[in-house]
């Protein structure tokens, strides 16, 4: 099992990076602007459950692969860059009738995406590689199970942060002036943005 003076050590340092802005805080505050704060909590669900996934695969030791496979790892960069370009063109594209709120969305489809978007980022397994095993020790349990124990805290305190930051962006995008459209075309430049992010990562 984990340490106890080692989780401590763990909590404040994934905190701190929970805090950072990152790609999937401009995200959960694109899906608060352009639907609300549900939406923004649902996708930062879907954000928290794909970084688990990387640390369970991470501690499986499969994720290591990907990580000295190039290939491989330039295929999940360019799914992800053409996810997010689609969501782009897709909040470009659908009509916002309403100017006084954001544009409903079903919870489902912002969990979906934020599961996407966070799978599809390679550099999200680097990140889990080079931090995580920092923390593990063999001689303290299954390694796999510290994995959990140290994602599952990095997820939650990550859904936290990013689902708060989304819903303030929705309570700010119900007072934006201008109607609606003017935040399918922030929300559309925060995607087009993270796109391009992507689109020139390196893998070191």
């Amino acid at each position: 099992m984990v340490d106890p003076l080692t989780l401590a050590a763990f909590v404040p340092a994934a905190l701190a990076l929970n805090i950072t802005p990152g790609a999937d805080m401009l995200f959960c505050i694109g899906q608060g602007l352009r639907s609300g704060a549900r939406a923004a909590w649902a996708a930062s669900a879907g954000v928290a459950t794909g970084g688990m996934v990387h640390v369970l695969v991470a501690g499986a030791g499969l994720s290591a692969l990907l990580a000295r496979w190039p290939v491989a790892f330039d295929i999940v960069r360019w799914v992800g860059v053409c996810y997010l370009i689609w969501l782009a063109f897709k909040a470009l594209r659908t009509p916002a009738p309403r100017p006084e709120a954001p544009v409903p969305a079903r919870g489902s489809d912002a969990f979906l995406s934020g599961l996407f978007v966070n799978l599809t980022n390679p550099k999200v397994i680097l990140f889990v590689l080079a931090f995580i095993p920092q923390f593990v020790s063999p001689q303290a349990g299954p390694v796999i199970l510290q994995f959990a124990v140290f994602g599952l805290v990095l997820s939650l305190g990550g859904f936290v942060i990013n689902g708060a930051a989304g819903m303030w962006a929705g309570s700010l995008g119900q007072r934006v002036a201008g109607g609606s459209r003017l935040l399918d075309y922030i929300t559309a430049g925060l995607f087009t943005a993270l796109a391009l992010r992507l689109a020139i990562l390196e893998r070191s």
